[in-house]
């Protein structure tokens, strides 16, 4: 960044209120130049913060930030927020271990005003934190800036329904970037929008209302030229079509999103309509970068990659590409089966089956309590639906996974992609409590690989032999390091190690290697005790821990209701006199590699083998 350029000279929002339109375009130039550095180095989501840069440096415009409060949903595309609000020196420390989250947090800065990471909350939010002006009579503005994908969350609407009710001064956003969301009526159209944020129609629209005041012909008068704007509105811009108006908000657009003028009349406008506005946006993801322009969905989370080829600097394929791949070469075998996704087709390795199986691939859209619930509409006709789904996304299905599919026995099967710490995105996006919750759950089955082939093997199983609920639960990345004696199994439970042993370790999943490591490097004779089937424990595996004098469980999840937990339970149910130890997660994981994260929660082999150690000489 030099010394002469405009970003050099804005330290906050108040920096850009005088900057002339010029100025602006290229202070856009400029951020965007150094998002993507920052993000080709350290991942994060690329095309979608290339789409805002515009719209954020005109709502930064034209509001108050911080006494105004801006809620950004999901909160992927907030990297031109965090560079104008105080924390462009510490851009390059995205998604790093103690640096700048790829997300808004309240703790981070004052001007984040709600911490988000999950899809369609900003609208509910943002009027919660409306109404909370209003009682407080601090007189600010509340924003919600919503994408068109969350706006096909359910939650997003439940928000609208409500903010639309009332008529206090709110504004939602919706920057539409991929679908067209309202009728393109052409050129009439963006006249009328033009025309309908001018300051003299709204004057006009204030002038109408007071005739009502006038007596005898006042109502009379006021209805008669409301009439004519409302038929003339509704035949030329389709407004009585448009459901947004329906819920009761006041609907300016559709605007050019990269047109910070134009956007900024129309925000100007916003903020003088009384009652629920939505202003309509059309931004391009990627803008700026040729190749996150030609391939948004690619760069939309993306690792680190090469600036000049748009290349990523790692390409291994994972356990999502082997769930796609081996999706579809059972798909062909049996016609019963069909996969779901909740707009992750690319993300839980479900692209080729979407190409491959066209009739047989439903995308529902950020709709994940939609999803599991059409599924168990789907098992009740012998079809056999397969839901994809990273498991900090599953979260919000609780209720019709216990509700839609346990209760009824449905068999549907929950291939549960990212279980686990997934690493920079932090807090909200670690796998750590699908395990838990689903435990509490009777009429469910899970299923926990260490290995690409486990998963294989665990997945036909789940599909062919286990009737009911099924979740096959498998980290993102790559498989880690098997024992030469290593047998992928679909068992509920495999030996391994010196059975002669006073300790046995136990645990499922990809910590079944870095317990295989610990075991190799020390001195001490261990047995290890893998779970494969982790909901129900077989009750030999209870039978055989229950056989040594210490037994240690170490899980990748969250402590509380865990696994580990319930194996302790029913190991002293049992009558086992012996010592319990677990090693779990026991708070949120904030954003650091994979490797960091198990380093700090004692889960990787060096911490196995210290615990171990440490407890033998106790």
């Amino acid at each position: 960044m030099s010394n002469d350029s405009i970003l050099n000279q804005i330290d906050s929002p108040s920096d850009i209120k005088e900057l002339t339109e010029d100025e602006l375009k290229e202070l856009a130039d400029e951020i965007r130049a150094v998002m993507v550095e920052a993000v080709s180095q350290n991942g994060g989501h690329l095309a979608s913060n290339l789409g805002v840069v515009e719209l954020t440096l005109a709502i930064h415009k034209v509001f108050d930030t911080p006494s105004d409060k801006i809620i950004w949903d999901v909160g992927h595309q907030c990297y031109t927020h965090k560079i104008i609000t105080g924390r462009k020196e510490k851009i390059h420390t995205i998604r790093t271990e103690n640096g700048l989250s790829g997300f808004p947090k309240r703790s981070e800065s004052v001007y984040d005003s709600f911490d988000t990471g999950h899809s369609s909350t900003s609208i509910s939010a943002a009027f919660g934190i409306s109404c909370g002006a209003d009682i407080a009579k601090n007189g600010h503005y509340t924003v919600a800036v919503i994408g068109d994908g969350a706006l096909s969350g359910g939650l997003a609407y439940e928000g609208l329904n409500n903010a639309g009710r009332y008529k206090k001064n709110f504004i939602v956003i919706l920057n539409d970037n991929k679908m067209s969301i309202s009728k393109n009526v052409g050129s009439m159209a963006k006249y009328l929008a033009k025309t309908r944020i001018k300051p003299k129609y709204l004057d006009a629209k204030s002038h109408i209302s007071r005739l009502e005041n006038v007596p005898v012909i006042g109502k009379p008068l006021t209805v008669g030229m409301k009439n004519v704007k409302d038929w003339v509105r509704d035949e030329l811009f389709g407004h009585r079509d448009n459901i947004f108006e329906q819920m009761g908000f006041t609907y300016y657009g559709p605007f050019d999103g990269h047109n910070i003028p134009q956007l900024v009349t129309a925000l100007k406008a916003a903020k003088r309509k009384k009652g629920p506005v939505l202003v309509h946006v059309c931004t391009k993801k990627g803008k700026g970068y040729e190749f996150a322009e030609k391939d948004p969905t690619g760069f939309h989370g993306i690792a680190s990659f090469d600036i000049d080829t748009g290349e990523p600097k790692s390409s291994s394929k994972g356990y999502s590409y082997i769930f796609g791949q081996y999706l579809c070469e059972l798909a062909e075998q049996d016609k019963r089966l069909c996969a779901i996704t909740a707009a992750m087709a690319s993300g839980t390795g479900l692209e080729s089956f979407s190409k491959k199986y066209k009739d047989r691939f439903f995308d529902v859209g950020i709709a994940e309590e939609h999803a599991v619930t059409f599924a168990g509409g789907l098992a009740t006709d012998n079809v056999i639906p397969i839901f994809a789904v990273y498991s900090t996304f599953l979260q919000r299905a609780y209720d019709q996974i216990l509700h839609d599919a346990a209760l009824q026995n449905l068999h549907i099967v929950l291939a549960i992609d990212r279980a686990g710490i997934v690493g920079e995105d932090g807090e909200t996006h670690q796998g750590i409590f699908d395990a838990a919750f689903l435990n509490t759950i009777p009429n469910v089955t899970v299923y926990a690989p260490a290995s690409f082939r486990e998963l294989q093997k665990m997945l036909y199983k789940a599909i062919n032999h286990i009737h009911g609920t099924v979740a096959v639960r498998y980290p993102r990345g790559c498989e880690g390091y098997l024992p030469s004696e290593f047998e992928p199994s679909a068992e509920p439970y495999s030996l391994y190690g010196d059975m002669d042993s006073d300790d046995i370790v136990v645990t499922y999943g990809r910590i079944f290697s870095e317990v295989c490591i610990a075991r190799e490097k020390s001195t001490q004779k261990v047995c290890i005790l893998k779970l494969n089937q982790i909901k129900p424990i077989d009750k030999k595996a209870i039978e055989i821990a229950w056989n040594y004098q210490n037994v240690y469980f170490f899980e990748e999840g969250i402590k509380s209701g865990g696994v580990g937990e319930k194996f302790g339970f029913e190991l002293y149910q049992s009558g086992f006199r012996g010592k319990y130890s677990l090693t779990a997660i026991d708070s949120y994981v904030t954003q650091c590699t994979t490797n960091s994260a198990l380093h700090r929660l004692g889960l990787d082999a060096e911490g196995i083998a210290l615990k171990i150690k440490k407890k033998g000489e106790s």
